[in-house]
């Protein structure tokens, strides 16, 4: 059995990192550079400028984790993948981190186009203000508000039809 390739992937900060080419194509972003490159080229390390080493190892470990997933499917607007948030355990305890690093992860998973860890990603937020006051929410993400209580009384009027009856 032959050995499975690995690639390299340099990091914004310059750290590079070895890992086996089928992981770093759970990227839809990477697998097609890679289908792009002549096959010699494929030596070099793969620059990843918008995801610093911190933040690509983790998304690296969740694509170890997820590899043998069946690939995604093109069907985007699925409405199972839309309206349910439920998240399975191991991912559940992947994004236990602080915030900086649940947005980076999502932020890097968008660039990378890894669309089912964008999806955990937005899942778990989606969870953090699932029932929620809009101060309890400010309170969570240390969102200053900046509306007046008029602006506020406006906005609730405008948006009454939204409210859970």
């Amino acid at each position: 059995m032959s050995a499975v390739p690995k690639i390299q992937l340099t990091s914004s900060d310059g750290a590079v990192i070895e890992v086996d080419r089928p992981v770093a194509e759970r990227s839809v972003l990477i697998k097609h550079l890679l289908e792009d490159l002549p096959e010699e080229s494929t030596t070099e390390a793969i620059p990843v400028p918008n995801v610093n080493e911190a933040v690509l190892r983790k998304v690296l470990e969740w694509c170890e984790q997820h590899k043998k997933d069946p690939p995604p499917s093109n069907d985007e607007d699925s409405e199972s993948r839309k309206k349910c948030t439920d998240i399975d355990e191991w991912d559940q305890k992947f994004m236990q981190v602080d915030q900086e690093m649940l947005f980076e992860i999502i932020l890097a998973a968008n660039y990378l186009d890894i669309k089912a860890l964008l999806d955990v990603g937005c899942k778990t937020v989606a969870n953090m203000i699932k029932g929620k006051t809009p101060e309890e929410i400010r309170k969570t993400f240390n969102i200053q508000n900046d509306f007046t209580p008029e602006e506020e009384d406006q906005i609730r009027r405008e948006n009454e039809w939204a409210e859970d009856r």
